[in-house]
């Protein structure tokens, strides 16, 4: 055999990429090869014939990236000599059957070892591969058939580590996991659901979002909650987010990390907003999360966060014709996004948040109408980017502020996300709720039905956000949407 180069490998499988696909059509294309091969699945090497060739390779390393490293063992044409059969099951960790001949054909060694020994399971493969470089590795992007199903599996491979993560990030493949061939073909003969997570840090609460991916390319939820970890408390007093709230945030995502993963999933992003943008500290806060839980936070601006919010929408409501408007309000920021239909003509994100209006204005419990009164003009005047606009045809809110607003209308002593999807809140609805909020410390309010227990403090802020929204927008109604960030990010970085 040649000099052997030891290469790290990252490989991902599925029906659709997202913004990969994209990504990749930007790039100049090299060779195109097609190739039918002979896999042997059941051990843990890589066994295939290609060119009439014995092709194996042995996991030898896995990087703390998660990259592996495979090393060639065996490049033997046919017949093959009994020494070299048993070689074969060896590095698939398998005792090696009786072997009467001193040398196999292909045909020998699938009909009279493989099938009777029922240790390994022969699939043949068809695969169309297209190479590219990407940040200086080699990629290749292929189409699979096998045993009449499809799939896809984009390849990225360099003796440099750290440039093949680069790469993998670089073409929007951040998140997805690293899976070899053999489990990736295991995966699409048991026809394993191709499932993916999406994990929103906010300010106020941490979700999670278990999404599949149908035969259509629509999506199922499998899981969609929250947890309200507070990683803004205390954000405004000095724009640094303290050791508890890190703990309760990490906390938070490890137990959603490893319900993804007992989920099965492909793939894990996770996301950060208003609170990780604006702290002084976030650098080391997303540092902590990621030696506590393995997973990194990719802090996104304001204007992609309006972006994604808004591509959720448009996926999950059936909008009429016409102008729209999304906001999206957590509990350190407020993203806005104008558009019609799918044109998006403006976004942007302000410093708007129910924590920051709790915690300056005492909101948390039973407040006079004065304290009421100076909070409104507050927000009113922090929301001084949206004066003027024109009205929209149709106003669509989102968020834990409106949802709940919602499910409180509804009586939902359980959240059904259906119910409230599409949900329509007048002004005298949410005036309503303000006012119950208003005259009730937080402890009350815990009681209300559809009230999520530990938003009973910050809900205050919110419905007062919501409302201002509206009447600077010129609105009597809108329309609630329960999809959110994590919903835009699912579409946009695994596909629909």
């Amino acid at each position: 055999m040649t000099t052997i180069v030891p290469r790290w490998e990252w490989r991902t499988f599925g029906t659709r990429f997202g913004i990969a696909e994209a990504r990749f059509a930007e790039l100049m294309p090299g060779a195109v090869r097609e190739s039918d091969e002979l896999y042997f699945l059941g051990g843990g090497a890589n066994v295939k014939v290609r060119d009439a060739l014995m092709d194996i390779k042995v996991l030898r390393e896995v990087s703390a990236e998660g990259l592996e490293r495979w090393e060639p063992v065996m490049k033997q044409p046919f017949p093959l000599p009994a020494a070299e059969v048993t070689k074969v099951f060896a590095s698939l960790g398998l005792a090696a059957p009786r072997l009467p001949r001193d040398a196999y054909t292909l045909e020998q060694f699938v009909g009279e070892i493989v099938a009777p020994s029922g240790m390994l399971r022969p699939v043949r493969v068809h695969k169309r591969r297209v190479r590219y470089t990407v940040g200086g590795c080699i990629s290749e992007f292929s189409d699979v058939q096998a045993e009449g199903k499809a799939t896809r599996t984009i390849a990225i491979e360099g003796e440099d580590a750290g440039a093949v993560v680069s790469a993998v990030g670089s073409v929007g493949l951040g998140g997805y996991f690293n899976t070899n061939y053999a489990l990736g073909l295991q995966a699409l003969l048991d026809d394993a659901p191709e499932r993916y997570a999406v994990i929103d840090a906010g300010t106020n609460s941490v979700k999670l979002h278990v999404g599949e991916r149908g035969p259509t390319g629509s999506w199922r939820t499998i899981v969609d909650r929250a947890e309200l970890a507070r990683l803004g408390e205390g954000l405004g007093k000095n724009r640094e987010i303290t050791f508890e709230a890190v703990e309760r945030t990490a906390s938070a995502i490890a137990d959603m990390s490893a319900e993804a993963k007992r989920s099965g999933v492909r793939g894990i992003v996770a996301v950060g907003t208003a609170g990780l943008r604006i702290a002084r500290n976030s650098g080391a806060v997303l540092d902590a999360i990621r030696d506590r839980t393995g997973i990194s936070i990719e802090v996104i601006p304001g204007e992609e966060e309006s972006r994604l919010a808004y591509l959720a929408v448009k996926a999950g409501l059936r909008m009429p014709e016409g102008s729209l408007v999304v906001f999206d309000t957590g509990g350190g920021s407020t993203q806005f996004t104008f558009g019609r239909g799918a044109r998006v003509d403006e976004r942007f994100s302000v410093e708007v948040g129910a924590v920051r209006y709790t915690e300056r204005f005492g909101l948390a419990g039973a407040v006079t109408l004065d304290v009421l009164s100076s909070a409104i003009a507050a927000i009113a005047a922090d929301l001084a980017r949206i004066d003027g606009c024109p009205p929209p045809n149709v106003l669509v809110a989102m968020g834990g502020a409106v949802t709940n607003i919602a499910a409180v209308k509804h009586g939902l002593s359980t959240y059904d996300p259906n119910v409230v999807q599409g949900t329509v809140l007048d002004r005298a609805e949410i005036d309503r709720q303000i006012e119950m909020y208003r005259s009730r410390d937080a402890a009350e309010r815990r009681s209300i039905v559809g009230l999520q227990p530990k938003r009973a403090d910050v809900i205050l802020a919110g419905a007062c956000i919501v409302r201002t929204v509206m009447g600077k927008l010129g609105q009597g109604s809108l329309i609630v949407s329960d999809r959110g960030l994590r919903h835009g990010v699912l579409v946009e970085r695994f596909g629909s």
